[in-house]
């Protein structure tokens, strides 16, 4: 079974060392089927010709010469810790400034996070982040339940960012642009092999997990080095 057919038929993420291990089709983590592709349409997206396009999600400068590149899933614990607690001040002091580009590539352990990022995209570009924060800051509470009920609370995050019920259940049902979203992931695990989440691709570098001081240290030798 390809990765494709893997992950439309369900996955479970699994808890490692200080991270999520990452399922990447080559021996590691394998997944068990667990819910419906996305939660209100068992249609199957494998039959779909003509994907939409996933926007790449970014803020900062993008002509900047250093671009840092996050790999989160919306279900890791780790990175909701990153995103409470050094999240923050990287915004502050080098995106907001302009110093970096910052690029937000989801990667989907589990359906769950597949689903929060259709909620996440649902808003575009422009409330794309502000999802993003809702959903890190509210992980303990939404991803508890049944499916119906985790797909209720991910509607509640939605309506929330001021999106109407009848917008969400248009995301949260289309199937063409779960299959894309998937697609472009596992194009982004062909390029960056990462093994766990968070990971950051800082000009092409790989770089693990690390508090704001450590990685403001690597930030400010790549500002340097660009000149």
């Amino acid at each position: 079974m390809d990765r494709r057919a893997m992950m439309l038929g369900g996955a479970t993420g699994v808890l490692g060392a200080g991270a999520y291990l990452l399922w990447n089709g080559r021996g590691g983590q394998r997944f068990q089927t667990e819910a419906p592709l996305t939660p209100f349409t068992a249609a199957n997206a494998q039959e779909v010709s003509d994907l939409p396009e996933v926007i790449e999600m970014s803020k900062g400068n993008p002509d900047s010469g250093v671009t840092l590149i996050e790999y989160a899933s919306f279900t890791c614990p780790h990175c909701r810790s990153f995103h409470a607690n050094v999240m923050p001040q990287l915004t502050r002091d080098y995106i907001d400034t302009g110093l970096i580009n910052f690029v937000y590539r989801e990667v989907y352990f589990d359906r769950y996070g597949l689903w929060a990022g259709m909620v996440a995209r649902c808003g575009g570009p422009l409330r794309y982040f502000g999802i993003v924060d809702l959903l890190y800051a509210q992980q303990s509470e939404w991803t508890q339940g049944s499916p119906a009920e985790i797909a209720e609370n991910l509607k509640r995050i939605g309506r929330t960012a001021g999106l109407t019920n009848e917008e969400l259940d248009a995301c949260m049902t289309d199937a063409a642009m779960a299959e894309a979203m998937i697609a472009s992931y596992e194009a982004n695990m062909e390029v960056h092999e990462i093994p766990g989440t968070p990971a950051f691709i800082l000009n092409d570098e790989l770089h693990g997990n690390m508090n704001f001081t450590d990685m403001s240290a690597l930030l400010d030798s790549a500002i340097e080095a660009a000149g």
